[in-house]
């Protein structure tokens, strides 16, 4: 069975892969970040999560290796991450009571194959949300590390009223996309686990 290696260190992406019993090792690509706010969202991330791939497939070129990156788009605009708590405050005032996007590329280096590139894009609503509410989820610090400013699988879920698409996708990992993929190159699904007898 081919090796898999995630080519990101975020807890979340582990935890999806983890979620569905895949064994995989993890990587941090060590690739710049840049971001063109104006340009096209779903072209950066596909371009990004490839050269993540690549990073690592170049350290693992007998593994199957994934890339990712994720951006969030509103308004002809394309944020990656706040740099820091007034950014992540200021982005969370712009999306309340507002719809976005969340755009995540996909990628999926094998060995002797050409690399697999896509994205995924899901839509999510905020709620109109008071200043004193969105000054208290900043200062969870939950915004750290994640587009857009918030953390979907913690207590950010609660600054939405309606998501649209990937549930996964918006965690950071298209994981119904990726997990098709996985399979057509070899990767069981439903492997036996140890303590399974």
């Amino acid at each position: 069975m081919p090796r898999l290696v995630l080519a990101s260190t975020s807890p979340a992406r582990r935890a999806l892969l983890a979620q569905v019993g895949l064994a995989f090792e993890a990587e941090a690509p060590g690739v710049d970040e840049p971001l063109d706010r104006t340009g096209p969202a779903a072209a950066q991330v596909r371009g990004l999560a490839l050269a993540k791939a690549r990073a690592v497939a170049i350290r693992h070129p007998d593994a199957i290796v994934v890339g990712a990156d994720q951006v969030l788009a509103f308004e002809a605009e394309v944020w990656g991450k706040p740099a820091h708590e007034a950014e992540a405050l200021a982005q969370l005032s712009r999306l309340s009571g507002r719809t976005h996007s969340l755009v995540t590329g996909l990628a999926v280096i094998a060995p002797d194959r050409e690399p697999i590139v896509e994205h995924e894009e899901s839509r999510l609503t905020v709620r109109g949300l008071s200043p004193a509410e969105l000054r208290a989820y900043v200062a969870t610090g939950e915004w750290r590390g994640c587009a857009g400013g918030y953390r979907l699988e913690g207590r950010g879920l609660a600054l939405f009223e309606r998501l649209e698409g990937d549930h996964t996708n918006v965690l950071g990992l298209p994981m119904p996309r990726l997990l098709g993929h996985l399979r057509a190159l070899g990767i069981p699904l439903f492997r036996k686990m140890k303590d399974e007898g």
